[in-house]
C-alpha cells in the first residue's frame, strides 16, 4: 500500500481574486448556452413570407373581439411590441401616422402587446399614447403560432389576401416600410 502525502494549497488574496474573476467570466460566457438548453422551443416555426398569417381572436382594451381574418381585403400592419421595448416606443408613433395616412386606402394596423402583466401595463400606456388602432394582449397560443417571437419589435405586413408580405424583426426603417405599405395598398386581392 502506498502512502500519498497530504497536500495543502493556500492561495494569496490576489490569486483567489483572479480565480473568482475567471470563474465569473466563464459562468457569464455560458449563460446563452444554458438559456438555450432550458428555454422551450416554439412548437411551430415562424410563418414565412408568402404563407397565410395565423388567425387569432383576442379582445382589445374595451373587450371587443379583434379577429385577424376579418381584415382580409385590407393590408394589415401587425405589430408585436411591449411597453418596456425602446424600439417599439419609437415605432408606434410611425404606425399611428401610417394608420391616419392610409386608413382610407385600406391599411389596418393592429398592435399585439407582449407584456407579461397584460393590461396592467398596457392600459396606462394606451391612455398616455392615444393609439388609433386596436391593441390586444398576446397569449401563449398566439405566440407559439407566430414562432415564439424571440425579439421585439416584430412587425409583419399582411397583404389583402391574408398572406405575410413582409416580416421584420427589430426596428423598421420608417421610409422603406412606408414604401412597402404603399406598394401593398396598390395591389388588388386575388380573385
Amino acid at each position: 500500500m502506498y502512502h500519498v502525502p497530504k497536500l495543502t494549497v493556500r492561495f494569496t488574496p490576489e490569486v483567489t481574486l483572479m480565480l473568482v474573476r475567471n470563474l465569473a467570466v466563464a459562468l457569464i460566457a455560458m449563460c446563452p448556452f444554458l438559456a438555450s438548453q432550458t428555454t422551450s422551443q416554439p412548437a411551430q416555426p415562424a410563418p414565412q413570407v408568402g404563407q397565410p398569417a395565423p388567425d387569432f381572436i383576442l379582445s382589445d382594451s374595451t373587450g371587443s373581439p379583434v379577429k385577424l381574418s376579418a381584415y382580409k381585403g385590407k393590408v394589415v400592419l401587425l405589430d408585436f411590441w411591449a411597453t418596456w421595448c425602446t424600439g417599439c416606443k419609437v415605432e408606434i408613433p410611425w404606425y399611428v401616422e401610417f394608420q391616419d395616412k392610409y386608413r382610407n386606402d385600406g391599411l389596418a394596423a393592429i398592435g399585439v402587446s407582449m407584456d407579461d402583466d397584460g393590461w396592467k401595463s398596457v392600459k396606462p400606456f394606451l391612455e398616455e399614447h392615444k393609439l388609433n388602432y386596436p391593441v390586444v394582449i398576446a397569449n401563449e397560443d398566439l405566440t407559439t403560432r407566430y414562432g415564439g417571437l424571440p425579439s421585439l419589435p416584430m412587425t409583419l405586413l399582411i397583404d389583402r389576401d391574408g398572406k405575410i408580405a413582409e416580416s421584420h424583426a427589430g426596428m423598421v426603417d420608417k421610409d422603406a416600410f412606408e414604401n412597402k405599405i404603399k406598394t401593398l395598398l396598390r395591389q388588388e386581392p386575388d380573385k
